[in-house]
């Protein structure tokens, strides 16, 4: 291992530069702490891919992702905490000083928070990287008020996709519910609820090949897995629940995940090293999204200063 200098010891290195990351660098500098944030792409995370936020409460008409992003930069940059766009590559998290090095550097600090995230899973089919934010979508509960009183689909057989499929009941005039499978994979009595709704409209055996478009989705092309009949589904928008896939391969190995390659910590954030906290969509958690991961960023550098306080 390279020789690490001291001008690279932090109390905090935040790996993530996403909403939970730039919150747990804020909290942590303004209590005083040396906190650096770790992102290996640009400004945000996902979050940057969001056209119009909604959800988040403070802005009533709405914010595009960049721009809270940048806001959320600033804000922890204000208070001392450091930026640096660099790919982390490998992790010691196990021994009482964390080592972390990236590309170009090594860090080491008593407390690490992890904010890598969890993409959404995609389709992988024509149309989705196009059309993402114009009519493909995959967060039902940032974009949903968008096709009040229109249709829209719902792709994936787990129980987001159900979950999404009963929220848009709500608000779209049709939701048609697009799943690969014979039957769903869901809690029978999720199945009940959806079975009583009656503008959700179940298309089971179905995949989907692409999502056609002008400046906009307008449809989506079906294969009937029963006979391989292909046509196309109408619709003003589609949202894709096939869960997440947290960036955890790093950590594997020392952080405890579970069989989704979640890291395990609840809402204190704590995982099972001591001096290591999970912040976002990264955790295990009941609701994923840009308020829940600002949350837990404030949770984990308070809990990171509290371990600090009284181990170092």
């Amino acid at each position: 291992m390279r020789e690490v200098c001291m001008a690279n010891m932090y109390d905090i290195v935040i790996v993530g530069g996403g909403p939970g990351g730039y919150s747990a660098a804020l909290y942590a500098a303004r209590a005083g702490l040396h906190a650096v944030v770790l992102e290996k792409q640009r400004i945000g995370g996902q979050a940057v891919q969001s056209e119009n936020i909604e959800n988040y409460p403070g802005f009533d008409a709405g914010i595009d992702g960049l721009s809270l992003s940048e806001k959320m930069q600033r804000g922890a940059e204000r208070f001392g905490a450091e930026m640096v766009t660099d790919e982390v590559r490998r992790v010691q998290l196990m021994q009482p000083v964390k080592v972390v090095e990236t590309t170009k550097q090594t860090y080491q600090a008593p407390a690490v928070i992890l904010a890598t995230g969890a993409p959404p899973r995609k389709l992988g089919v024509e149309g989705e990287e196009e059309m993402l934010g114009r009519g493909v979508h995959y967060y039902a509960a940032c974009r949903s008020m968008m096709y009040k009183r229109r249709t829209v689909a719902v792709i994936g057989d787990g129980e987001q996709a159900a979950e999404a499929a009963m929220l848009l009941s709500r608000i779209a005039k049709r939701v048609c519910l697009v799943h690969q499978g014979k039957q769903m994979q869901i809690d029978p009595v999720y199945m009940s609820k959806l079975k009583t709704m009656g503008n959700i409209e179940r298309y089971a055996g179905s995949r989907v090949l692409a999502f056609l478009h002008a400046n906009w989705v307008s449809s989506i092309r079906i294969r009937e897995e029963r006979d391989g009949e292909i046509w196309n589904l109408p619709c003003d928008g589609a949202f894709i629940c096939l869960g997440g896939v947290p960036e955890t391969g790093l950590f594997r190995g020392q952080v405890a995940l579970d069989e989704q390659g979640y890291i395990l910590a609840n809402e204190t954030t704590i995982t099972n090293l001591t001096g290591v906290f999970a912040a976002g969509d990264v955790r295990t958690k009941l609701l994923r999204g840009i308020l829940t991961a600002a949350a837990d960023g404030a949770v984990a550098a308070q809990q990171a200063e509290r371990y600090i306080v009284e181990n170092i």
